[in-house]
């Protein structure tokens, strides 16, 4: 089992970047998939990205592709998420979820964190 804590999130300017952080407790981290989620008001959750377990891969959401990077350190048991070139319908609460070792399916997510909110705004 695994408890999942993100930060990073708050307040930055369009144009701007920021770090988001999943940080994990708990046995055998490397061995997950850990995802990124966002949800804006009045929409549903969407995954951005999402990292395999034992090196297996990454993905990215078409429209964030460009301008994302996710990455992992298993050594802290945390996960990295760099957003570059922020714009305003990037403000959302992002959440992070661990899930089955080579799949990064959204039904394949077992454990979530409560999420860090950024609003991208002048």
């Amino acid at each position: 089992q695994l408890q999942l804590v993100e930060s990073g999130g708050g307040l930055v300017q369009p144009g701007g970047s920021l770090r988001l952080s999943c940080t994990a407790t708990g046995n055998d981290f490397s061995a997950y998939s850990i995802a990124w989620f966002h949800q804006a008001p009045g929409t549903e959750r969407e995954q951005v990205s999402c990292i395999r377990g034992s090196g297996g891969g990454t993905y990215y959401l078409d429209s964030m592709q460009d301008r994302v990077t996710i990455s992992r350190d298993n050594g802290k048991n945390t996960v990295y998420l760099d957003i570059h070139s922020l714009k305003p319908e990037d403000t959302a609460v992002y959440s992070c979820a661990a899930g089955l070792p080579y799949s990064c399916s959204d039904t394949g997510m077992m454990y979530w964190g409560e999420g860090t909110r950024v609003t991208v705004s002048s």
